[in-house]
């Protein structure tokens, strides 16, 4: 009975290799399946590795790696600027971001003629008040998209520092070489925003305090009002703004009570870490990531390989851990096509950006080569009908 239901939902979203288009703006990208990667290329710091596996019907991670220009002006900065978004209800707040986040970063990097906290955080809220902007024009037409939203990693190395700055559970990880013993450890450089974390349930309870339900235990699994995990983001309109959490949004979005401020927060969590030449590499990755292995393993595993294709095994390795859990292989994992992948693990994208001492030690003036590359996946090319509907 089960293997017939799996053969019908595999039959339902199974892609045909020439309905399915795969765009990505560097050259150097390669698509197994729903698994695209990029296993090498040179940055303003050094090298990176990238990869991203699809689980969802639509891609809802996004990612980029932007080197060179941190400004929109060419009298720099220079350094590089990395982006991971993990989003949630759909893929429009993502792919949002993707489209504005280092833009509006550029911007006002060249108002202030520096690279600093400020300039970032000011990156971020125009962002979320540029998403704003377009679910207010939607609303009448798509007010689902009130309710989508995604989580917001960003880390920016520039003349010897890396800013790191976060909006849920996505995490950023340094690897850290201890002279004495030649292991690497792993340092966690972002703070996260997720219920389950007891001090964020207590920072919004002390946000709202006349309100006993802003954190639920639901099915064994902390929410913010029973909803969502996460207490920030970019998007997620409808707990912010109490007039978009009304008909005609769907009932599952929308609260009993009108609240009468936020319950979401846009303001990121920013780490600002002076880099040394024993710091050898960062790990930028999405939760669905970090579901399956801990700091210190993702960590080991870059450290004891090669450089080139690191981001695809980090990918494979918590794909086989996926499998694992499910007590099935990963070979047969891998045949599973997206939108019932989704069953078995999240998407997940992974940006591996090593630290050369010698090219991070240079001053933010010195010029280097503009490259931008973006995560890719499985696209759906326009009036293609989506797959049939799971059966009730």
């Amino acid at each position: 009975m089960l293997s017939g239901f799996m053969n019908f939902l595999r039959a339902c979203f199974r892609p045909r290799s020439d309905r399915y288009v795969h765009s990505s703006s560097d050259a150097g990208s390669r698509q197994d399946g729903l698994l695209w990667y990029k296993d090498t290329g040179q940055h303003f710091n050094g090298e990176f590795s990238m990869a991203v596996v699809q689980a969802n019907n639509l891609l809802e991670d996004q990612s980029q790696l932007e080197s060179g220009c941190l400004s929109s002006h060419e009298c720099g900065p220079y350094g590089t600027f990395v982006g991971v978004y993990d989003g949630h209800g759909g893929p429009e707040t993502s792919r949002y971001i993707n489209d504005h986040l280092f833009q509006h970063l550029k911007r006002f990097t060249s108002e202030q003629q520096t690279m600093s906290v400020d300039v970032i955080q000011k990156a971020y809220q125009a962002t979320e008040e540029g998403f704003l902007s377009l679910v207010t024009r939607q609303w009448p037409m798509n007010p689902q998209i009130a309710a989508v939203g995604s989580c917001c990693l960003a880390g920016v190395i520039c003349g010897g520092t890396l800013y790191v700055a976060n909006l849920g559970d996505s995490r950023a990880v340094l690897g850290r070489a201890v002279k004495a013993t030649g292991k690497v450890l792993a340092v966690q450089l972002s703070a996260e925003h997720n219920a389950c974390i007891e001090s964020v349930r207590q920072e919004l309870q002390s946000l709202h305090p006349d309100d006993s339900q802003i954190v639920v235990l639901k099915h064994n699994v902390w929410r913010v009002k029973g909803l969502i995990q996460i207490s920030k983001s970019i998007g997620d309109v409808y707990l912010k703004k109490a007039e978009f959490n009304r008909e005609p949004l769907y009932p599952r979005f929308r609260l009993r009570e009108p609240f009468k401020k936020p319950i979401l927060s846009a303001d990121p969590s920013i780490t600002v870490h002076q880099l040394q030449p024993h710091d050898q590499f960062v790990i930028f990755a999405s939760d669905g990531l970090w579901e399956h292995l801990s700091n210190q393993e993702a960590v080991d595993i870059v450290q004891n390989h090669s450089r080139s294709g690191i981001a695809r095994r980090l990918v494979k390795t918590a794909l086989q851990e996926a499998a694992k859990k499910r007590e099935m292989r990963y070979s047969d994992l891998k045949k599973i096509d997206r939108g019932v992948r989704r069953h078995f693990h999240d998407d997940i994208t992974v940006i591996v950006v090593f630290l050369n001492s010698n090219l991070v030690s240079k001053a933010s003036s010195v010029k280097g080569p503009n490259l931008s590359v973006r995560g890719g996946g499985v696209t759906l090319p326009p009036r293609t009908l989506a797959p049939c509907a799971m059966p009730a």
